[in-house]
C-alpha cells in the first residue's frame, strides 16, 4: 500500500487491508503511566507479584483500553495518508470486543481493513476499519473493532463521482 492515496482512491479500497503497524512492546511502565493517567490502578495491572500470585497470568496484563488507545499509534504507523485531508477525526467505534489480555511484556500490533467509505456532505468521507490488534504468538487477538473516521478536506477536492 502506498503512503499516500487520494479521495479518489477511497471507494475503491473498501473490503481491501490497507496496513499492518509494526509490533509495540506494552511493558510495566507504560501500563504504570496508563494506570495513573485515568486512575485505575487494579492490582492485575499494577502489581505484578501479586498478579501473578492471584491470578492465572503469571503477571500484570495491560488494560484493555489501554490497548485500545494504542490504536491511534498504530493507524498513525501504517495507514497511507490522504493528499487532500485537512484534518481527520476520530468518530468513534461501532464495536469493541476485548478478547484475549495481553501481558505486560508482550507486542501487539494493528491489522486494519477498509470496512466501508461515504461521502458526507461537500467535504467529509467518514471511514470505517475493521481492526484488529494481534498479540505476537497468539492464537487469539487483544481485540477486534470497527473503528470510524472521519476526513475533513476542501470541498473543491471532492471526487465528481461521488
Amino acid at each position: 500500500m502506498p503512503r499516500e492515496i487520494s479521495l479518489c482512491d477511497i471507494k475503491g479500497l473498501v473490503g481491501s487491508e490497507l496496513g499492518v503497524s509494526a509490533w509495540f512492546t506494552v511493558d510495566q511502565s507504560m501500563v504504570d503511566s496508563f494506570a495513573d493517567a485515568t486512575n485505575d490502578h487494579q492490582f492485575i495491572h499494577v502489581d505484578p507479584e501479586r498478579a501473578a500470585a492471584e491470578t492465572s497470568y503469571g503477571g500484570t496484563i495491560a488494560h484493555g483500553f489501554l490497548t485500545l488507545s494504542l490504536l491511534s499509534a498504530m493507524n498513525f504507523d501504517c495507514l497511507p495518508r490522504v493528499r487532500e485531508q485537512q484534518m481527520g477525526i476520530n468518530y468513534g467505534f461501532e464495536k469493541v470486543r476485548f478478547m484475549t489480555p495481553v501481558k505486560t511484556g508482550s507486542r501487539v500490533r494493528g491489522r486494519f481493513t477498509m470496512a466501508e467509505a461515504r461521502f458526507r456532505g461537500p467535504s467529509m468521507v467518514m471511514t470505517t476499519y475493521a481492526v484488529t490488534v494481534e498479540i505476537e504468538n497468539e492464537r487469539k487477538p487483544a481485540l477486534t473493532a470497527r473503528w470510524m473516521t472521519l476526513i475533513q478536506f476542501d470541498p473543491k477536492d471532492r471526487p465528481s463521482e461521488t
